[in-house]
């Protein structure tokens, strides 16, 4: 098995399953021109995030790490009637790529895009008291992905979603010895998700275009 085989399986199916996009295809060129990193989900894995939003009904989402936007757009044309999403991103220029590519998609009245550290943005969203969300999707710094695990357990409502992205790390997650840092953040939260009563989770390991990783889906109970 190869990157070359996975790479090849997702063009097929993402060409039979999701199909041409014209608005999200000039959102990930607009990304590459402005030379954002390549690190965006893939159309098979942003039709995964449109579809969980739609089965679970989400009206309001909260989104770190916003990169480009490419995944925002995808949940967030699977809103409920009347729904909205935060995102929320470190780096100012990829957000103004973003919003950029959040007005071509007609998006920008249902998304907010907040600059700033990730965990001083999810302080402040408790400290404004704002309603609870249906679904977060984690997908930012990876060794700082316990804070913002524990954060956003404090933002979801009971019956909520969290999604967090990368948390195999090609197979790094299961080396106690590993020095990558993006590794040992996913160690820490898987365990902390393990020890956590108020969800149950499961993993989901992943190969593809992004190579081989995966994701953990949490529901949360009370």
């Amino acid at each position: 098995m190869s990157w070359e085989l996975w790479n090849a399986v997702d063009r097929y199916t993402a060409g039979l399953l999701v199909g041409e996009d014209e608005i999200l295809e000039q959102a990930s060129a607009a990304s590459s021109e402005a030379g954002l990193p390549a690190i965006a989900v893939s159309p098979n894995q942003g039709k995964l995030l449109h579809l969980l939003v739609r089965i679970h009904g989400a009206s309001r989402i909260l989104e770190l790490g916003t990169l480009g936007g490419y995944s925002t757009i995808w949940m967030a044309r699977a809103l409920a009637p009347g729904g909205s999403l935060v995102t929320l991103e470190l780096d100012p220029d990829y957000a103004a790529v973003a919003v950029r590519n959040l007005e071509r998609a007609r998006l920008s009245e249902l998304v907010q895009v907040r600059v700033g550290p990730a965990a001083d943005s999810l302080r402040a969203l408790l400290s404004e008291g704002v309603e609870p969300f249906d679904l977060i999707f984690i997908d930012a710094d990876k060794q700082s992905t316990p804070e913002y695990f524990g954060l956003a357990l404090e933002l979801c409502r009971a019956g909520g979603l969290i999604m967090v992205d990368n948390v195999i790390r090609d197979g790094a997650v299961v080396d106690p010895a590993t020095t990558d840092t993006g590794a040992q953040g996913m160690r820490r939260f898987l365990e902390l998700a393990a020890a956590e009563p108020r969800v149950t989770a499961t993993t989901i390991q992943t190969v593809g275009s992004k190579g081989y990783d995966g994701f953990v889906l949490a529901l949360v109970e009370s």
